[in-house]
């Protein structure tokens, strides 16, 4: 009997999600890779130099090196990588699903991403995500930014640390983490309600902010389902901040 198109599409994607390796590189995020005993190591490459540096931690995690020429980096990585002489390669870390990183903080606080595909600005807004205490940032499967060297070394270390979740709908993800008392907030430019006003009059219940890319915003299913539209007051009559600026203000905001 011939398999459903949709189980064979879900067959692939578990195989293809069980082949995917990512290479990390620089010796902050390598290091802090080496590290976290959550991570599953599969290839370290350093040259002589960088061996160095990380020599309590290649001891610690008990990864086998593979010393490189420093004049020819041979790790898969894009040329122009700031790698530091140092590149490992691992698995994708595994945090669970939505509801696992939701409940369970005293004030949880979560950060949902509508399309942001920058993974400068991601791993920017892991980092702040860790210093003010978010439970996760939450992104799409398809048309988020992945877990890459890149995203890595901007989060200097916090992707090590800080949950960072994939879901299948952004909207249906509102709609799950609603249906537990999240108080859910789109922010957007042109909203009425700053996000200081909509906190104060809801009291301490969880709070999702929800950011949408640079340019385009939140798409506008994001906008219908999340229960308030607000942003972020401006000292002037222009300009606007960097997504991953957003995050760390509003995130700041629900601290308060």
């Amino acid at each position: 009997m011939k398999k459903p198109k949709w189980v064979v599409e879900k067959e692939q994607a578990k195989k293809a999600a069980a082949a995917e390796t990512v290479w990390l590189f620089g010796l902050h995020a390598v290091r802090d890779a080496l590290l976290n005993p959550k991570r599953e190591k599969l290839r370290l490459i350093v040259t002589k130099n960088a061996q160095d540096k990380l020599e309590d931690a290649i001891a610690q995690s008990g990864v086998t090196v593979e010393q490189a020429d420093p004049r020819k980096f041979s790790a898969p990585i894009d040329p122009g990588s700031v790698h530091q002489g140092a590149a490992l390669e691992v698995k994708p870390l595994n945090w669970g699903n939505l509801m696992d990183v939701a409940i369970g903080a005293e004030v949880p606080r979560l950060i949902l991403l509508d399309r942001v595909t920058d993974p400068h600005n991601v791993g920017a807004i892991l980092r702040s995500a860790e210093v003010l205490g978010a439970s996760a940032v939450i992104g799409t499967r398809h048309h988020s930014a992945p877990e890459t060297g890149a995203l890595a070394k901007t989060a200097s270390g916090a992707l090590e640390r800080q949950p960072y979740l994939k879901v299948r709908n952004l909207a249906d993800a509102i709609v799950e983490l609603q249906g537990v008392g999240y108080l859910v907030l789109g922010l957007d430019g042109e909203a009425e309600q700053t996000v200081g006003e909509a906190l104060a009059s809801n009291g301490d219940r969880p709070v999702a902010l929800v950011l949408g890319a640079e340019g385009p915003g939140l798409r506008q299913k994001t906008k219908e389902t999340v229960d308030m539209l607000v942003r972020i007051p401006a000292a002037g009559a222009f300009g606007s901040l960097n997504v991953s600026n957003a995050a760390a203000v509003a995130l700041y905001a629900t601290l308060h």
